[in-house]
């Protein structure tokens, strides 16, 4: 089913496509519950890492028939993204040169109602313990107004903290939610973190990124190999990694995932089952920022 096995995705570390499909292959038992019903984004490098990718979305003409898909709108007509709920269809995503799915925060059969709120800390520079507190105090302000989160290396920078939801809040609330959570946190450290999108407006800081939380936005899946040397992994972990410094972004990788997954299992295996409503989080956070 894989073609060209042999073609060398990353050069630097010499692995290649036929390396990548043995990863998912390997991990699809922990993966595929994550992705399925998911609209993805793939993430191609034909060439490999060392040139230009490209992100594509739409799979209408040219992909195979039993490839399961989902039509969506999007402004002067629709997309269809690939899905990913089965080994065939994960392995076909890794034959088209597609390193990272990227995946919607909602799922089928209801897109327009996320089953999770995701904030991407994006740090300016390589200090890890700074990083470390972010999440820290993000995961903190998250319980105080009643919410558990969980987080997930995210293979690039930075970390993901994901907040599993029971489907009963539009994206448009979610993401008024998930912003006024990131200005909260902000406001209580403002000369580490911001919420200024531009780099040359962050002076250094780490971005509180709630920008994963509208309709069509995605964020790399649980397990998703990254396309940056060394093949990191976005890879799910504990907070008392994170406590004790022994967990960064690109602790995980393509070749010692297999080891991490026999030690630790899958370490989201409950999220998909532990969605919470919104409605009291938001009245608190409503509260909070008044009384500030």
């Amino acid at each position: 089913m894989i073609t060209h096995p042999d073609k060398v995705l990353f050069p630097d570390d010499g692995i290649t496509k036929g390396e990548l499909a043995a990863y998912y292959e390997g991990v699809a038992p922990v993966m595929l519950p994550h992705l399925r019903g998911r609209p993805i984004t793939m993430d191609r490098y034909p060439a490999g890492i060392g040139r230009p990718g490209f992100l594509q979305k739409n799979v209408v003409k040219g992909f195979p028939a039993w490839l399961k898909r989902v039509e969506v709108p999007k402004k002067g007509g629709t997309v269809h993204h690939p899905l990913a709920g089965d080994m065939r269809s994960l392995l076909w995503l890794a034959n088209q040169n597609s390193i990272t799915p990227h995946i919607w925060t909602s799922r089928l059969p209801d897109l327009r109602r996320p089953d999770l709120c995701v904030f991407d800390l994006d740090p300016s520079d390589e200090d890890l313990d700074a990083l470390r507190a972010a999440a820290l105090a993000l995961r903190d302000l998250l319980q105080e107004l009643g919410l558990p989160a969980w987080v997930k290396t995210s293979g690039s920078k930075g970390f993901h903290l994901v907040v599993p939801l029971d489907r009963k809040t539009g994206f448009d609330e979610v993401a008024a939610f998930a912003s006024g959570v990131g200005s909260m946190l902000v406001a209580r450290h403002p000369a580490r973190l911001t919420q200024a999108f531009s780099k040359a407006d962050r002076g250094g800081r780490i971005l509180v990124d709630t920008g994963r939380n509208a309709m069509g936005a995605t964020f790399a899946a649980a397990y998703a190999v990254r396309a940056k040397p060394g093949a990191p992994v976005s890879a799910p972990c504990t907070w008392a990694e994170i406590e004790r410094r022994t967990v960064g972004p690109r602790s995980f990788t393509l070749r010692t995932m297999a080891d991490r997954l026999a030690e630790v299992g899958d370490l989201w295996a409950d999220l998909p089952r532990r969605g919470r409503s919104l409605r009291r989080p938001m009245q608190r956070l409503r509260k909070a920022i008044s009384s500030s």
